[in-house]
């Protein structure tokens, strides 16, 4: 069925999601070519004769604000075409072309040449258009193939054959199409890194071209007043600061960071904050500036019914937000997909931790090993023999590997992302204790769940159990303790459901109902697994309903809060460590 959220109703196919899609590297130069393009499905990537009508960018055809009549089958091509004029003074020197993410191989042309390739359904991709263009309308024509099925590819929730916990499959371009100019010498990437314990921030930069010209980075206060700046020396610029102010959820600090590379103007901004592990009560536990902090969170999918991983709008980024705050939670984890960057922007100023996860694939799962045996007890099995966890492929695991890369690089900067999740209930797993020590060569500063919930190959940070079906109980065995995912309550809610199919873990009857549950889950079963066991974190799912998952706390077009507001901030108080 079609249902929209009170975002997708107000569309503005023209210009969807205009704002700025990168908030961490920002310049002034920025066109925005998302609005309404042609669009047709063939069985061949040549350029079509004939196309089939408008779909309004970056929706995938699948999802219905896109306008489009259908989206392509696995053998098939999806097009787009669309003119574009450059604004008078727009180009500098060089031009510059942006793809957010585009399910799953892209090949780009413009005025009918090829500009880019790009295989990976989540991730960012970008073309020196320059030499490409000319005077007056150029023609941008993108051609697409994707294949939910290929086990060699990122998939996440995605299946063609949707049902349960597995959602309606998607393709083609579902982030933001843009435009930026930049000189000759520019600044390409950053990586912040804030050292908490030396009060000091450090910047390390990656330029398109080598260039005598300094590099400044100057740090301004929220207020735009002038804090501390610094040169650049070797890419590397380390700025001091002195009595900073640290990143908290209840205080979500974050500084202006201004950047000068010659004609390069870039501006960005960082929080001061450390994850760390840190001792309470003879308990390994999480801690946030070296103070132990309990992450109380949602499971979030993403998944919107109008625009499915696309939001319908930066102002529903921010809805799912603000409510998972004002309801007590202070920690979002990200299931199995990779937002468009100003969610985490909006994570990062509202004062959000997430965990994020990387984006599953793989060949088909044995049933057994990732859901029959772990229900019965047997949760961590051997992972070395990767066939029936669906990485039996060895293209499909240095895919895997090189994308863990990507998505590193792509949110290291975020200052909300406090986890990074590798394997989830064993989904494409492999040699799990191997990917989390080269993630944490990739990254040294957040935490680590090597095996989300079952599979534990017995990595030394955390234990991580998901528990469905019967009560909590957990036992601490010496490293910090974790329930990451739970609960999973339905409540059907009649006006709001996209399907009559129901899947979830408990059946309410009413409101009433699930609060009662709810609250007799959390103080009952989770809060004195926080006493004695020292658990330090529990995710609960999840924040929406999604397509026939009824078991979120919102129904899935966010217009029922099925708890009370206020009923659910005053049990999530008690869940902490000082309750």
């Amino acid at each position: 069925m079609t249902m929209l959220t009170k975002w997708g109703a107000a569309l503005d196919r023209s210009c969807p999601l205009p704002e700025y899609p990168r908030p961490q590297l920002r310049r002034e130069s920025f066109y925005n070519l998302n609005g309404v393009w042609d669009y047709a499905v063939t069985p061949s990537g040549d350029e079509p004769g004939v196309w089939d009508g408008e779909i309004v960018v970056p929706f995938s055809p699948e999802a219905p604000l896109s306008g489009a009549a259908r989206g392509p089958a696995k053998d098939e091509y999806l097009h787009y075409r669309r003119g574009f004029t450059l604004p008078e003074g727009f180009q500098k020197s060089r031009v510059l072309l942006h793809f957010g993410a585009v399910d799953q191989i892209a090949e780009v042309f413009v005025n009918g040449v090829s500009a880019a390739k790009h295989s990976g359904g989540y991730w960012p991709f970008s073309a020196d258009i320059t030499s490409l263009l000319r005077e007056g309308e150029n023609i941008l024509r993108v051609t697409v193939r994707d294949n939910a099925d290929d086990p060699t590819f990122a998939y996440g929730k995605q299946r063609y054959k949707r049902g349960g916990m597995w959602y309606t499959a998607q393709s083609g371009i579902w982030q933001t199409v843009w435009l930026e100019s930049v000189p000759e010498a520019y600044v390409k990437s950053l990586r912040i890194t804030p050292e908490f314990d030396e009060a000091r921030v450090r910047i390390e930069l990656e330029t398109a071209l080598e260039s005598s010209a300094a590099i400044t980075c100057d740090v301004r206060a929220a207020d735009g007043s002038f804090v501390a700046g610094s040169w650049a020396k070797g890419g590397v610029c380390v700025v001091p600061l002195p009595g900073f102010r640290a990143w908290t959820p209840d205080d979500p600090y974050l500084y202006t960071l201004d950047i000068s590379c010659g004609e390069d103007r870039v501006e960005s901004y960082f929080a001061m904050r450390k994850f760390s592990y840190v001792e309470l009560g003879g308990h390994k536990v999480f801690g946030l500036n070296n103070v132990p902090l309990f992450h109380n969170g949602l499971l979030d999918q993403g998944y919107y019914p109008d625009g499915l991983l696309t939001p319908p709008s930066d102002e529903a980024m921010v809805n799912d937000i603000e409510t998972t705050k004002r309801c007590g939670f202070n920690m979002l984890r990200k299931h199995i997909k990779i937002e468009p960057l100003r969610w985490y922007y909006h994570c990062d100023r509202l004062g959000m931790i997430v965990w994020q996860d990387m984006v599953s694939g793989g060949q088909p799962y044995s049933f057994l090993h990732v859901s029959a045996l772990p229900t019965l007890g047997k949760v961590d099995l051997p992972d070395q023999d990767a066939k029936p966890y669906g990485r039996s492929g060895v293209l499909s695991r240095a895919r895997f590997r090189r994308e863990m890369a990507d998505t590193v690089r792509l949110l290291y900067n975020c200052p909300c992302i406090a986890l990074w999740t590798v394997f989830n209930e064993g989904w494409g797993q492999f040699d799990a204790l191997d990917m989390a020590n080269e993630l944490k060569k990739l990254d040294p500063t957040r935490f680590i769940d090597h095996a989300s919930g079952w599979q534990d190959q017995g990595y030394e940070e955390m234990k991580s159990r998901h528990i469905y079906f019967r009560p909590v109980k957990l036992k601490n065995d010496g490293r910090a303790l974790a329930l990451t995912e739970y609960g999973g309550y339905i409540l059907a809610v009649d006006g709001h459901r996209w399907t009559d199919k129901v899947f979830g873990y408990r059946i309410c009857r009413d409101s009433a109902a699930l609060a009662h549950d709810y609250e007799k889950l959390m103080l009952g079963q989770v809060l004195p697994h926080i006493r004695k066991e020292g658990l330090t974190a529990a995710v609960y799912t999840q924040i929406t309903d999604v397509e026939e998952e009824l078991n979120g706390l919102m129904t899935y077009d966010r217009e029922v809060l099925k708890i009370p507001e206020e009923t659910l901030r005053e049990i999530n108080a008690a869940l902490r460590f000082d309750a």
